[in-house]
């Protein structure tokens, strides 16, 4: 018995290493779920950073004229629906564009990829010299686990590795989520999927 207990206590803490390993620099998370947790401004942590909250994604009622299998963004809120039948959506916390880089229409997914490789485009190198000119898919590239492409536009609903960034306006026009959120979504949502963007 006493052996047993130690097998899994020593095999707990390679499973809380290896999260802590992957974690990334700078980013709390939440014990219980591991989630990362987004800034909250007011309250200090205990090691002087702000306390975080989370934006937890839910089930609500939304009272819209859209079709069930609609994705409709509002980047005044900084929220994500997925419509469902019955009058009600999946409602997930976003990071969107920041000031300058606002924008609103009507999209479709074109394309969806897993883990996705990022090549910035021409415009994002003029503002940023300093970016890669080509970046292989894993876990320190910007798209994050997965990436739905919407046609007619560079832009993306993607992952991120900047997980403190979910709730802000910072990105240059794509749609940010956090990992797990993105993942979720990515298995809703098929090619030919609407996009609805309001500021």
């Amino acid at each position: 018995m006493r052996r047993t207990i130690i097998a899994y206590a020593c095999a707990l803490t390679g499973l809380l290493a290896a999260s802590v390993a992957t974690a990334a620099p700078g980013v709390e998370y939440d014990p219980l779920t591991h989630q990362p947790l987004i800034q909250s401004p007011g309250a200090l942590g205990a090691n002087g950073r702000p306390m975080a909250t989370a934006i937890p994604r839910e089930t609500v009622y939304f009272n819209g004229k859209y079709a069930p299998g609609t994705v409709v963004i509002s980047t005044s809120e900084r929220r994500l629906y997925y419509v469902l039948p019955g009058g009600q959506a999946v409602k997930y916390g976003v990071g969107v564009g920041r000031p300058g880089f606002e924008w609103s229409g009507v999209k479709t997914v074109t394309m969806k990829r897993e883990w996705p490789s990022w090549t910035p485009p021409a415009q994002m190198l003029r503002r940023r010299p300093d970016l890669p000119r080509h970046m292989a898919g894993g876990v320190a590239n910007p798209l994050g686990a997965r990436a739905m492409y919407l046609g007619g536009s560079l832009y993306r609903i993607h992952g991120s590795n900047e997980p403190e960034t979910i709730g802000q306006a910072v990105s240059s026009g794509c749609i940010r989520m956090t990992n797990e959120d993105v993942m979720d979504l990515y298995n809703r949502v098929g090619v030919g999927t609407k996009v609805v963007v309001m500021r």
